[in-house]
């Protein structure tokens, strides 16, 4: 009872990692280890701690002990990502109004079935216990997703919430690809440099200074909300690139 039967892993298991950013208790990298692999994940990557495992994190990982012995270490969540082709950030803090910037998220359930026909690494980082993702690490991230919890007491276990985003991953992706909907996701480096020509137009655009980071979140967010493809994306550059060397000229 309890142990890994031999058959193959789901289809989907080579195109998503999960990220953990400095995370703080061993336990929870032990039992993060165990929902992947309950799910057909395998790809671990951890930020800020090194890959000597202690007794606890082998512990609590059970029979997911291949995930923890093929784990990466990483000292920065930009070196994490480097291969991915978009990337979700995780957060319990939500915020409400119209003129939220941050914080526009998915559902878990929609998650899969909105990436289900991509072709890139799909990277799902989750923050350190009790703090989460700092905003400056959200703006890395292409997507956001939230779990839907009872206001008085949001915030959920690290192991918790990566077990919730694998299962629905898990029970939603639709393993069939559509014709016509191939090389739905960009390649990190296209995706890279989007980002930067974006950031060049709003630095160079004439906006009150205090606008410019709203502006850049918000056109990175609508983007690629639509999963472009590469072509897709292209044509988008060209039409930035061109509009920051105008504004770069006057």
């Amino acid at each position: 009872m309890g142990g890994r039967a031999e058959i193959p892993l789901p289809d989907y298991q080579d195109r998503v990692c999960i990220v953990l950013v400095k995370p703080m208790h061993d336990g929870n990298i032990g039992a993060v280890a165990r929902s992947m692999l309950n799910f057909g994940i395998t790809d671990l990557r951890v930020v800020g701690r090194t890959s000597e495992w202690s007794d606890e994190v082998r512990k609590r990982a059970k029979n997911a002990q291949s995930v923890i012995e093929n784990a990466t270490v990483h000292k920065t969540m930009e070196e994490a990502i480097s291969d991915c082709s978009i990337i979700v950030g995780t957060s319990g803090k939500r915020e409400d109004g119209d003129k939220t910037v941050m914080r526009h998220f998915l559902l878990p359930d929609e998650l899969p079935n909105q990436l289900s026909d991509v072709e890139g690494r799909v990277a799902l980082v989750f923050g350190p216990e009790g703090k989460g993702l700092l905003n400056e690490q959200l703006r890395l991230c292409d997507l956001l997703v939230t779990i839907p919890t009872w206001e008085g007491y949001p915030i959920l276990n690290l192991s918790h919430a990566v077990a919730i985003i694998c299962f629905s991953w898990f029970v939603n992706s639709n393993l069939d690809t559509p014709s016509g909907t191939g090389e739905r996701l960009l390649d990190p480096e296209l995706r890279q440099r989007l980002r930067l020509e974006i950031s060049r137009l709003v630095a160079t655009m004439p906006t009150k200074e205090h606008r410019r980071e709203g502006i850049e979140e918000t056109l990175v967010r609508v983007i690629m909300r639509g999963l472009p493809k590469d072509d897709e994306i292209h044509r988008l550059l060209g039409l930035i690139t061109a509009s920051a060397d105008a504004f770069e000229k006057e």
